[in-house]
């Protein structure tokens, strides 16, 4: 059940030269109860006064059903946008309100299928970065796959991209392709792809039978995701789907 509160800054980070990472914590001394996938909402005025809100996912790794004590998440930077001049210049000890948490993009305990296709773009990986210790228990259970395709221009903007690296090197069962649109890594990883995720998912051969989807990130590519699992046989009950769209 959603709930409304204070946060204060206690960390931050820039994960790339238009993101930055925050951890707060709530004013009241209390842990967020959430489930992995679901997102907060920051509420702030514009300078003319009218009430207006923004919603971020919860990228706290926790151990996927406890509360939490830190609340982190990742914000991208959008010229001009009153969110970014709040959250991007948001001093350490800073307090904002927010409420949650919301949402239904979560891993369910009632799914069968075999393989679970996870596809990003930008700060729609942050869900999937909370469910990490989902998923290591679910491949712990054998008879499982998740292969997390994450879009991005560069490098430089593959968030977290270590942290999911370095955690297909500890689960056999998690696959983690870097699929890089504009410019290639200076040394390519094998893992690598190059173009856009919806492009790779060929590759991957989605059944219906194997295969429940999650699209998270770009409206653009959730919905040409969309489509091209629908052609290959997908119904929209396994496709589960999460747009962020950027607002001023």
């Amino acid at each position: 059940m959603a709930d409304h509160f204070q946060l204060r800054l206690v960390d931050s980070r820039m994960l790339a030269s238009s993101v930055r990472h925050l951890v707060f914590e709530r004013v009241d001394g209390q842990p967020l109860a959430f489930q992995p996938g679901q997102f907060l909402q920051v509420h702030f005025h514009y300078d003319d006064g009218t009430a207006t809100k923004r919603s971020y996912s919860v990228a706290t790794v926790g151990d996927g059903a406890s509360p939490v004590e830190r609340i982190e998440i990742a914000v991208s930077y959008v010229e001009g946008g009153a969110a970014t001049k709040l959250l991007g210049e948001l001093p350490q000890d800073g307090i904002i309100d927010a409420s949650g948490p919301y949402g239904r993009f979560c891993l369910h305990e009632a799914d069968t299928h075999p393989r679970y296709l996870l596809l990003a773009t930008g700060t729609g990986v942050t869900p999937y970065r909370a469910m990490l210790p989902q998923i290591a228990t679910l491949l712990e259970k054998g008879g499982r796959e998740v292969v997390l395709l994450y879009g991005a221009r560069t490098e430089e903007e593959l968030l977290y991209g270590e942290e999911f690296e370095a955690f297909a090197q500890q689960h056999p069962g998690f696959v983690f392709h870097g699929c890089l649109s504009r410019q290639p890594r200076s040394e390519p990883r094998s893992s690598d792809r190059s173009g856009h995720v919806q492009n790779v998912l060929s590759e991957l051969a989605p059944s219906i039978e194997r295969d429940i989807a999650y699209l998270c990130g770009n409206p653009n590519m959730v919905d040409a995701a969309f489509a091209a699992l629908k052609e290959f046989g997908l119904p929209v009950p396994q496709i589960r789907r999460e747009k962020y769209i950027s607002s001023r």
